[in-house]
């Protein structure tokens, strides 16, 4: 009678056990979540922040009738926009991961990961994940390059890179 006891409370606590395992992980998701998405909130605030200011520069350039070269003078301004876009996109991408979602690579529309079709526009859906830094170089290599930009599609892939490693 002892030893049916002990193995009925053995019973229960595996169950709490499982449950209490069940809870800590679903709380270690929603805070990995909150924090990229509040991340991703810095990150819009900060590309907000950066368009005031060209917008300051431009308007003062503007009002003394001076002119601008936007490459020279607002290079600094258009890389951290660039940098923080891929953040965000990275973080984008971390949060469709921990939903177990994919993005669709035609349409964008946002998918299960064991979707086989797109559920919005048909297509196929290939059966490895490529990481946000292969989309992106992906959507880079599909963008038409022109002699003049080839200097900037160089540095946008060298950042890629970079961050890649960083991860």
């Amino acid at each position: 009678m002892v030893k049916i006891l002990a193995r009925g409370e053995n019973e229960k606590m595996g169950f709490l056990n499982d449950v209490g395992k069940k809870t800590a992980d679903t709380t270690s998701k929603i805070a990995k979540e909150a924090k990229l998405k509040l991340k991703t909130n810095e990150n819009k605030s900060k590309i907000s922040d950066l368009y005031e200011e060209i917008g300051k520069i431009v308007y003062e350039k503007y009002v003394r009738e001076e002119g601008i070269n936007i490459k020279e003078e607002l290079r600094e301004e258009c890389e951290k926009i660039d940098f923080l876009a891929i953040e965000i996109e990275k973080a984008r991408m971390e949060i469709l991961k921990l939903n177990q979602k994919r993005q669709c690579r035609k349409c964008n529309c946002e998918i299960q990961n064991n979707y086989v079709f797109c559920p919005r526009c048909g297509k196929k859906q290939i059966e490895e994940e490529n990481t946000c830094f292969d989309e992106a170089l992906e959507k880079l290599e599909e963008t038409e390059i022109t002699p003049k930009n080839k200097k900037k599609e160089k540095i946008v892939k060298e950042k890629l890179e970079k961050l890649e490693k960083e991860e």
